[in-house]
């Protein structure tokens, strides 16, 4: 067997006896089912995995990633795991986490062909588009993407207040939360982006579903 290979399944087993060994119920605890407060949508970079850079344990955090943390709202997967989050686990927070350094947001930033996923970035030039004015302003490319970055995550946190399970949420009087993170590669810490949208006052009335309590 291959030896990189091997290393997984090596590293769980070693995962397994230091868990056990902390706490002896600690696997029968975690079968009884989850009851995480967070949902985070973040990126698919093997650098940022969520409950290692937030020191969450497991069954704290309902996960779900993509290219560069868009919310497009005809991504039935992403919108199969919000439902699921806001409506059976009833999740408090919904945390929108991108990170400086990626290369999804790089990649929209220019013109080049990469395949299927040019497709998914183009999400990422609509809100370079929209934000032209200042990025284009900024001279120093490395500045300009880290600027990307968190409009980018901005919008996606708006994205996510447009949607119906979101607002549906919200006309039942669930307390929901919505946040904006960026994590920097290079000092592990995470910057909050002082966006956060909790009602549906918070957005624009044209995104304004009326919805029955």
């Amino acid at each position: 067997m291959d030896k990189a290979y091997q290393k997984l399944i090596d590293g769980n087993r070693l995962y397994a006896l230091s868990k056990k060994f902390d706490d002896p119920e600690y696997f029968k605890k975690l079968s009884l089912g989850q009851k995480p407060d967070y949902l985070w949508i973040g990126c698919s970079d093997s650098r940022v995995p969520a409950n290692e850079v937030t020191s969450t344990e497991s069954g704290e955090m309902f996960v779900h990633r993509n290219i560069a943390n868009v919310v497009v709202h005809t991504d039935f997967n992403l919108m199969s795991v919000l439902e699921y989050a806001v409506t059976v686990l009833e999740v408090k927070h919904i945390i929108v986490c991108g990170h400086f350094g990626c290369g999804g947001v790089r990649a929209a930033m220019g013109s080049g062909s990469f395949g299927l996923v040019d497709n998914w970035l183009r999400n990422i030039k609509d809100v370079y588009f929209k934000h032209r004015a200042e990025l284009d302003a900024i001279t120093d490319e490395d500045k300009r993407a880290d600027r990307l970055t968190e409009l980018n995550v901005i919008e996606q946190v708006r994205n996510l207040a447009k949607t119906k399970i979101v607002q549906a949420a919200w006309s039942q009087g669930k307390k929901i939360e919505i946040h904006g993170w960026v994590y920097g590669l290079n000092n592990g810490l995470i910057t909050e982006l002082n966006v956060s949208h909790e009602e549906k006052d918070d957005i624009e009335s044209i995104y304004r579903y009326k919805i029955d309590k």
